[in-house]
């Protein structure tokens, strides 16, 4: 399943629009973590305990997204998203969400893709 952030596919035209689709998980910290977490914070850098929990609760949401995407019978998840909220010291929700839709055939452009000369990254039609 194609998951993107922008509110197209490029090549394809979306067909239909099934709905909104979401993706939650709720996770907690672990104690021992929270130990090495405490004595890397005195001297600093990166909290990698954390880091890797967030991570694995991101891709855990985009998971569920994608299933509830499937349910629907959609080919794409088009504008996705995340958010985050703390609910309780020690547990936050991670939230991916976006628009489950149909996609049609290829599209044939007029109008060939080319990397932007600003050195930003981003691919336009010239």
């Amino acid at each position: 399943m194609l998951m993107t952030t922008t509110d197209y596919v490029v090549g394809h035209e979306v067909t239909e629009v099934l709905g909104l689709v979401r993706g939650n998980v709720i996770r907690a910290r672990h104690v021992g973590n929270d130990i090495i977490a405490g004595l890397r914070n005195i001297v600093g850098g990166e909290v990698n305990e954390y880091t890797k929990l967030m991570a694995e609760a991101r891709e855990q949401s985009l998971d569920r997204m994608k299933s509830h995407a499937q349910s629907l019978g959609a080919d794409a998840v088009i504008g996705v998203n995340f958010t985050t909220a703390a609910l309780t010291q020690g547990a936050a929700e991670i939230l991916a969400f976006g628009t489950a839709v149909k996609l049609g055939g290829k599209v044939a452009s007029t109008k060939p893709l080319q990397a932007s000369a600003s050195g930003d990254g981003m691919v336009r039609r010239v």
